[in-house]
């Protein structure tokens, strides 16, 4: 039996390793689409051992509209990191993270006119202070140029593939064990970014020794542990729950942002932060009743 506290624990793991993503891709030194690629592609390695029974159990289980499905999970997810990644070429770390980061509001529509979900009106209310929290934090980045608004419609594109890919998680991982489910979702997550970094001439193979090694952290911090987590917790806590707490990341983002590349954000950030764990503490403290 999962406990209350496992879940708690596993969210707050979760946000830590994926806050790290905006930092470590920055310092790589490569473009976005070969980084993409080599984190999603050395996470499928380092699964690809361990996955083997689970995804024959996988293969034998699903129906072909669930392999569908599946299939579609990893190239969404693909195409979220393919735009995310780039944005933090063309807008500020916080930005980024924090347009990105309104995917629940996306999970939250799809429940609702896809699968006629009722949201509880506290975690309703608790999302909404959530975002305005994120729209504090926003202040003023807006209206810095052209540059910085194709990079803020970039995060906000990342944010709706994310939602997707989380809505899809949800429908699957009550069916599926955790390692038969990220495998093969990282994997054609992979193949998705080498077919666009190709299609982009990118240069795959010319790095120095350091930008393989933040590929490789890349990898193990925030996809095997933080994105593997969150899969985990699809089985037992709703998609729009899960991508609530995913608004914690612009907070750890913009501190780590702080810390290696002195990027000091204004007031508004501090104001918009207590917003944001304001509303996720409302969404993952919802009453027995609802």
């Amino acid at each position: 039996m999962v406990t209350q506290g496992r879940l708690y624990l596993s969210l707050i793991v979760a946000t830590f390793a994926v806050s790290w993503a905006a930092v470590l891709i920055k310092m790589t030194g490569a473009g976005p689409l070969p980084t993409a690629f080599y984190r999603m592609g050395f996470a499928a390695l380092i699964l690809a051992l361990p996955a083997v029974p689970h995804i024959r159990r996988t293969i034998r289980i699903l129906t072909a509209k669930e392999l569908w499905l599946l299939l579609t999970s990893g190239i969404v997810l693909g195409l979220h990191f393919a735009v995310w990644v780039t944005s933090l070429f063309y807008t500020t770390i916080s930005n980024s993270t924090i347009l990105v980061a309104t995917q629940p509001m996306w999970v939250l529509l799809m429940e609702a006119l896809i699968l006629k979900e009722k949201i509880p009106a506290r975690s309703v209310v608790g999302m909404a202070l959530a975002l305005v929290g994120m729209v504090v934090i926003s202040r003023g980045d807006f209206d810095l140029g052209d540059k910085y608004i194709l990079g803020d419609a970039l995060a906000l594109i990342g944010a709706v593939c994310a939602a997707t890919y989380l809505f899809i998680g949800r429908q699957l991982r009550p069916r599926l064990d955790n390692l038969g489910y990220i495998f093969p979702v990282y994997s054609v997550s992979a193949v998705t970014l080498f077919l666009i970094s190709l299609l982009f001439g990118e240069n795959l193979t010319d790095y120095p020794t350091k930008s393989w090694l933040l590929f490789l952290l890349l990898a193990l911090v925030p996809t095997v542990l933080g994105h593997s987590l969150y899969n985990w917790l699809l089985k037992y806590v709703p998609a729009h729950k899960v991508a609530t707490t995913i608004l914690g990341e612009p907070i750890g983002a913009t501190i780590l942002a702080i810390i290696f590349f002195r990027e000091i954000p204004g007031w508004w950030t501090a104001v918009g932060g207590v917003l944001i764990l304001a509303g996720i503490f409302v969404v993952l403290t919802r009453t027995s009743e609802q």
